[in-house]
């Protein structure tokens, strides 16, 4: 695996340690394991008995293989693709991706929770992924485009249902064992639909991917298109799109547990500075209150600038004093 990493110490003393990934071998999980096993093993404390699975064995395709249409229509293979177009430079920055970082308290999660759940409980990922997919469709001008969302969705809990040992192997697979649904709507549809509305709609294509069906169908889909190349459809941002956004929980990223030796961090993201028109969004735990949100945005500016313009109470500019590293 592709690892590259780097300290870096402040003026002030701190420390700045960065990580990096190779995706194509290992997802955010398997991230998070090597992560919480380099602090462990800074501090010099015992190994965890949570030892990485390598056994592919556990991904082994059904005989025969079998697979719903839906697969179908959430991945494109790599050789149907146009080839890529080297975009006219331009001083207009409003149409390349950015990155930034903010934080969302906790009781306005709850607050658009409440908001979302008119027809039946939402969890606050769904909430959170309806309100960006309104929000981002307040930018477009012409209610004939199309937005796009789709949502990171872990496979290993879907797939423990073989045996206590089976089931303790998959939480600790080290690799990629990701599926991602995706949805497309019209501006003018997201304009006029309510958040209640919009999060019914996300619930209904992440349902589906939230089974162990569809991971075994993944499965056997890879291996009858072997040695074909395949990319999720919602990467693939069309003319007639507006806007196409990846959103992933990185709920489960264990900032608090990553103690080098010199205390629990301040603060802790991941980062994905990645190619094309997509963008990508990752909704963290902060450290500094409970409940927060650190949210990772990776998108075009003007999306940027209008989450900050239309929802300044809900996306707050990430920043020291909100860190607790100005007294």
């Amino acid at each position: 695996m592709k690892s590259h990493e780097t300290l870096t110490e402040l003026k002030c003393g701190g420390l700045v340690i960065g990580c990096t990934f190779d995706h194509r071998v290992a997802d955010a999980h398997s991230a998070n394991m090597f992560l919480v096993a380099w602090a462990g093993i800074a501090q010099g404390k015992a190994p965890s008995s949570h030892v990485p699975t390598l056994k592919r064995t556990l991904l082994t395709p059904r005989r025969p293989p079998h697979y719903h249409s839906s697969i179908d229509n959430t991945y494109v293979f790599i050789k149907s693709l146009p080839p890529p177009i080297n975009p006219e430079p331009s001083h207009d920055d409003h149409d390349h991706l950015i990155s930034r970082i903010y934080y969302v308290q906790a009781e306005v999660i709850d607050q658009l929770q409440s908001q979302a759940s008119s027809n039946g409980r939402r969890s606050k990922l769904v909430t959170f992924s309806a309100f960006l997919w309104k929000l981002i469709a307040e930018a477009g001008s012409d209610c004939s485009k199309k937005c796009k969302l789709g949502i990171v969705v872990d496979g290993r809990e879907r797939l423990r249902g073989r045996g206590d040992t089976a089931n303790l192997c998959m939480q600790n697979y080290f690799g990629n064992v990701l599926s991602i649904p995706y949805s497309e709507a019209s501006v003018g549809e997201l304009k006029a639909m309510p958040l209640s509305l919009v999060a019914d709609d996300v619930h209904a294509f992440l349902e589906g991917a939230t089974k162990e069906e569809h991971f075994l169908g993944l499965i056997d889909w890879v291996e009858l298109h072997r040695p074909d190349k395949a990319i999720v459809k919602v990467y693939c941002k069309g003319n007639n799109d507006e806007a196409a956004v990846v959103v992933s929980s990185g709920q489960r990223f264990p900032v608090s547990r990553l103690d080098f030796g010199w205390g629990q961090p301040a603060f802790g993201s991941y980062h994905f500075p990645w190619g094309g028109q997509t963008g990508y969004v990752m909704p963290m735990p902060s450290t500094s209150r409970d409940g927060d949100w650190i949210v990772y945005m990776h998108l075009l500016k003007k999306h940027l600038d209008l989450v900050e313009t239309e929802a300044p109470n809900v996306f707050r500019p990430l920043c020291p004093t909100y860190l607790n590293l100005i007294a």
